[in-house]
């Protein structure tokens, strides 16, 4: 098969095959994992604003039902098609199983360009989309989760929970249908920044290995790397921030309309603020437009973060890559034939299935809170906070030294919703990436981390499906 007639979920299907072949399961276990459970694709018509009827075209695939419910998101997008659905509903599947989220996979996604259409008309949209996956069985918190994804946010999630309760009355988990919620609607602190904080913590944990960063050629930790990121969204402009807060140097950006850079760092929120305000990320003050986006990817740097849209490295662009890691916040941005030039060249690729996991964890944060019905830390702060006092009066009584206010403050301050949070997601990716070393390590042939990644996903997989046996 060619690179030009090769999908998306193709792409996917080889670098499971690349990793399935370091084991010894059955053929017809690995084809079980490998294939979509099910895919639901739906048409539904639309009244424009002017009367025309318009026909929407719409998608859910559930990848694996190893475990249930399944997960994923919802993209709304002009070029959004049936493989890539898949190809991102498989992804999910294994990027769940890495990070212990016990979901199986799943995605969705509406052939509309947002621009094009009025927010009446994509509330209409949204929740005509809703409606069709309740008719099928295809959302529930028990059943398939929605989420976020390009092209939506809180606001669709939303339209999606309200649906859903309303065509369910009564239903007291009706809430957890979906994730990625304003916190009003059941949401919970952190989500927003989710992804790009779990790269972040990918990163520095990648960046602590002595070994790795030896091999590199680099020193350990954050401090002073240049960073290129591709993509100012939410996974993109997060990613940037908590680099640049850990020492790091930003020293370029890309966009859709193309890229800047300065040596000395950009600071992402100064950029966003400018583009933000209808001006092209092209003219922001003090920096040097670049001729294309690809000439930002092609920079020499420490560490790129492609952060927009799949299929950005190919085997045509792959030698010019001068990074020496690359961090994948987006899905799919490295394809199979880039892959072994990465090898060859010495770069480090962290995994999409790992490196962008933040978002379904915390997403998964969100269903737990919804199912429970209490926000975290409710119960428990005020108890904490107490017992902190406590140990801080007895301090002071045995030194005879006096904390002050401020540190009375800081050190009794038991943790908020946020705090916790953030740290499930920094000890889910901390033990995540650990375990794709313990996986290299275990599998010497094992030839990079992405390789690591899925066979690390199949042994799970696997393993759940041999446990539960074959229904009926």
């Amino acid at each position: 098969m060619t690179a030009t007639t090769e999908t998306f979920f193709d792409q996917v299907t080889r670098y499971f095959n690349n990793a399935a072949r370091f084991t010894t399961y059955p053929e017809g276990l690995l084809a079980q994992i490998r294939c979509c459970n099910s895919i639901y694709r739906f048409d539904f018509p639309l009244r424009r604003a002017d009367g025309r009827i318009e026909v929407i075209h719409g998608w859910r695939v559930e990848h694996s039902h190893h475990k249930l419910p399944t997960k994923g998101g919802i993209r709304f997008a002009p070029d959004v098609h049936e493989e890539e659905v898949m190809a991102l509903a498989a992804l999910m599947t294994y990027k769940c199983s890495i990070v212990d989220v016990p979901y199986g996979g799943a995605k969705g996604g509406i052939k509309i360009d947002t621009t094009q259409y009025t927010v009446e008309e994509l509330e209409r949209i949204t929740r005509r989309y809703t409606h069709e996956l309740v008719k099928k069985n295809f959302i529930g918190p028990g059943i398939d989760v929605p989420a976020p994804d390009y092209g939506t946010g809180e606001r669709e999630m939303a339209w999606i929970a309200d649906t859903y309760s309303a065509l369910h009355p009564g239903d007291l988990d009706a809430i957890g249908c979906v994730t990625g919620k304003p916190l009003s609607q059941g949401g919970v602190n952190g989500r927003r920044e989710a992804t790009g904080r779990g790269l972040f913590f990918a990163i520095r944990e990648a960046c602590a290995q002595a070994d790795d960063m030896t091999a590199l050629g680099l020193t350990t930790g954050l401090e002073g790397k240049r960073v290129v990121v591709q993509g100012l969204g939410n996974v993109g402009y997060h990613a940037a921030k908590f680099c640049r807060e850990a020492g790091a140097l930003v020293i370029a950006i890309a966009e859709r309309e193309g890229a800047i850079a300065n040596p000395k760092g950009l600071h992402e929120e100064a950029v966003f603020q400018h583009r933000k305000g209808g001006a092209s990320i092209l003219t922001f003050p003090g920096a040097t437009p670049l001729a294309s986006i690809a000439a930002a990817l092609e920079m020499d740097c420490d560490i790129l973060i492609p952060a927009a849209l799949e299929n950005q490295f190919t085997a045509e662009n792959a030698p010019r890559i001068r990074a020496k890691i690359i961090l994948e916040g987006a899905n799919g941005p490295t394809t199979p034939d880039a892959d072994p030039i990465f090898r060859q060249k010495g770069v480090m690729v962290i995994p999409d299935i790992y490196a962008n996991a933040g978002g379904v964890t915390v997403s998964y944060f969100e269903w737990l809170k919804n199912l429970s019905h209490v926000r975290f830390g409710r119960l428990s702060k005020r108890h904490e906070e107490a017992n902190e006092r406590q140990m801080l009066k007895a301090i002071e009584l045995a030194t005879g030294k006096p904390f002050t206010e401020q540190q009375r403050a800081d050190l009794a301050k038991g943790p908020d919703e946020l705090d916790l949070v953030n740290s499930g997601l920094e000890e889910t990716m901390i033990n995540a990436y650990h375990g794709l070393r313990d996986t290299r390590t275990k599998h010497p042939d094992v030839p990079d981390l992405r390789t690591a990644a899925f066979l690390t996903a199949i042994h799970k997989v696997a393993r759940s499906y041999m446990e539960l046996g074959i229904f009926p």
